[in-house]
């Protein structure tokens, strides 16, 4: 049995591509700093193209950690986390729930490049979220419910990634988009 976190192939192309456009808002702050890697870049064409219908599954979750590599070209912390953000939106071919990881890198890349720019950005996201993108990412556990990805008790539930994981999830949850957790 699969992960809650794992979402069906059809879900993860859906999410793939706003996953893809949260990370490249924030692009240029790692490009601006190391602007001949071209791995984070690489990363979020990726997932446009597994969105596609491109690539297949198979061989970007071979590939997933490389855009996520090129946060150690980045000066800044801001840097990093927007190389982060790309690192997870190309790992939405292997897991659906690395969607929401590219958005909360994206907003923290936001917000340390500029105070207060998280905010705008989540405000973002979730104007950006299309409904069948909604419907994927209402289909996630909760963070921090299931430890078998990255909405477990790791990296993505602490600290200014869990903060914006679970404003996002809040704004799922409103009594206008009711959550769907999928049968078990």
């Amino acid at each position: 049995m699969s992960s809650p976190q794992t979402l069906s192939e059809t879900d993860r192309r859906i999410v793939a591509a706003w996953a893809a456009d949260c990370a490249e808002r924030v692009l240029p702050l790692f490009e601006a700093e190391a602007p001949d890697d071209d791995r984070a870049r690489d990363g979020i064409v990726r997932a446009r193209a597994f969105a596609n219908g491109e690539l297949d599954a198979g061989g970007e979750i071979r590939r997933r950690f490389l855009a996520g590599r090129a946060s150690g070209a980045a000066i800044s912390p801001a840097g990093k986390a927007a190389a982060w953000s790309a690192g997870q939106a190309s790992g939405v071919a292997h897991m659906g729930a690395h969607a929401l990881g590219a958005a909360a890198y994206a907003a923290k890349a936001a917000d340390l490049a500029h105070p207060g720019g998280g905010a705008d950005e989540i405000a973002w996201q979730l104007a950006a979220m299309s409904a069948p993108v909604q419907d994927a990412l209402r289909r996630l556990p909760p963070l921090g419910e299931d430890s078998s990805g990255p909405l477990g008790a790791g990296l993505l539930a602490s600290g200014a990634l869990g903060r914006n994981i679970r404003l996002l999830q809040a704004a799922l949850d409103a009594p206008s988009r009711p959550r769907r957790h999928p049968a078990r």
